[in-house]
Order: structure tokens, then C-alpha cells, then sequence
């Protein structure tokens, strides 16, 4: 029995150090796969690029800012930031250096879309994010609104993004029902929700067309309506009655 137990617990002992050898070995493997990103700040692109290549990392230059400190042409920033640990085949994502700022910010506020456009492109500047706004009293598509400011200095990107106006939508609604109400009190309704009496026709025995009414009654009682009940209409819409 006393041999049992020995052999049982030897089997016990192996079997924990094979455990602990392959857990050894994982983490061996996995730690022999990452790098430790390298400083890429201060060097050109190409040659940053170069140096990720030999330790089996991708570089991806994605911005571009202007730079009192950094000269033209070479590396900003970086992430992740020299000596993290990653694995092989990470991309390092960089930003370059435009130098100092040596262009004006133009005024575009006033100008249309395509020409604001235009002229922020003739100065060497990007347009940025476009962002629109209804306004009843602005012009469409014009500039109401550009970031940054015009003849600003100190920028960081050589972007400027725009706030444009867009028409005004009408207000919607929803047709009411108005059969079997007194035309007079219909016409303020509709006058009140801004929309329009269009064709007024007396209602006709089903034999003949029904008879449009020079002047109708306030007293006439609606019979039917065209816009139909619960049809989408929208400000300044003419709508039609039948009317008995």
C-alpha cells in the first residue's frame, strides 16, 4: 500500500513540473514575439521606418502638425511611446512635423462652400470637418463659422474646419381630420398651422362632379378633404374641401 501511495505521489510531483516547464515554455514564446518599440521622434520618416522594418514593426504616418521645436520633415510624436513592449507586427502610429507655421489663416466667413474651399486649398491648407446649421436668416451655404479664426497664428494642423448654413426645412405636420367641421372655423385653423385653402367643391350626389363654390359659406360643413387625414404635409400646403 505504502509503494502505492509513493508511486501515486511521484506521478503527482511529475505532473506539476511538466505543468510548470510548459507554462516556463509559453511564456518564453510569447515574450521572445514582442520588441520594445524604438524612439522614433527627431528622425525622418524613412529611415523611422527602416528601423521598425528590422524588428518586425509597421509604421503608419497618419498626421501632420506644424512645429516650433521640430524641424520639417520629421518625426513629431509617436504611440505607442519609446520602450513599451508589443508584438511583432504592431504598427507604430507617428506624426511629422510641418515646421513653423508660414502661412496666413484666410478669412473664408461669408463665402460659399465651394469657393471657401477653393481658397483654403490656394493658401496650402487641408479643409477639416464640415459642419452644418439651420439658420432663418442666413444665406445657404454659406460660411457662417471657420476654426481657426482668420490671420490666426500658433496653430497645430494646417486645417481649417467650417460651419455652413443649410435652408431651413418647413415644419411638418400631420393632416388633421376636418369632416364634418364648419368650413369657417377650418379656414382659421389652417390659417393658424400656416398652411393654405385651396379648391373649395360643393359636394355632389355622386351622379355629377361636385361644383367649385365662389364664395363659400363659413356655415358649409366639410364633406371631404385632399390632403387626406393623417397624410404628412408640410407648411404652405394647399388643401382641398368637399363641402355640403
Amino acid at each position: 500500500m505504502k509503494s502505492f501511495f509513493r508511486l501515486l505521489l511521484l506521478a503527482l510531483v511529475l505532473l506539476v513540473v511538466a505543468l510548470v516547464s510548459a507554462l516556463t515554455a509559453m511564456r518564453l514564446a510569447i515574450h521572445g514575439r514582442q520588441v520594445a518599440v524604438p524612439e522614433l521622434v527627431g528622425k525622418a520618416p524613412a529611415e523611422a521606418r527602416f528601423i521598425v522594418e528590422q524588428i518586425g514593426l509597421e509604421l503608419q504616418v497618419e498626421r501632420q502638425y506644424y512645429s516650433p521645436t521640430v524641424p520639417e520633415g520629421r518625426i513629431l510624436s509617436q504611440l505607442p511611446p519609446a520602450g513599451s513592449q508589443v508584438r511583432r507586427g504592431f504598427q507604430v502610429r507617428v506624426a511629422e512635423s510641418l515646421g513653423p507655421q508660414r502661412v496666413g489663416i484666410p478669412n473664408v466667413l461669408g463665402q460659399s462652400q465651394h469657393a471657401a474651399n477653393i481658397n483654403i486649398r490656394r493658401h496650402g491648407l487641408d479643409v477639416g470637418a464640415i459642419a452644418q446649421m439651420q439658420l432663418p436668416d442666413a444665406v445657404p451655404d454659406r460660411v457662417l463659422s471657420q476654426d481657426p479664426p482668420p490671420n490666426a497664428s500658433g496653430i497645430s494642423a494646417p486645417k481649417i474646419s467650417l460651419l455652413v448654413a443649410v435652408p431651413s426645412q418647413p415644419q411638418a405636420f400631420v393632416m388633421a381630420s376636418f369632416v364634418g367641421q364648419p368650413l369657417g372655423s377650418v379656414i382659421l385653423a389652417l390659417q393658424d398651422a400656416g398652411l393654405r385653402v385651396g379648391t373649395v367643391t360643393q359636394a355632389s350626389d355622386g351622379s355629377s362632379p361636385g361644383t367649385p363654390v365662389s364664395t363659400p359659406s363659413p356655415a358649409s360643413i366639410v364633406a371631404s378633404q385632399n390632403p387626406a387625414f393623417g397624410e404628412k404635409v408640410l407648411a404652405g400646403t394647399v388643401v382641398n374641401f368637399e363641402v355640403r
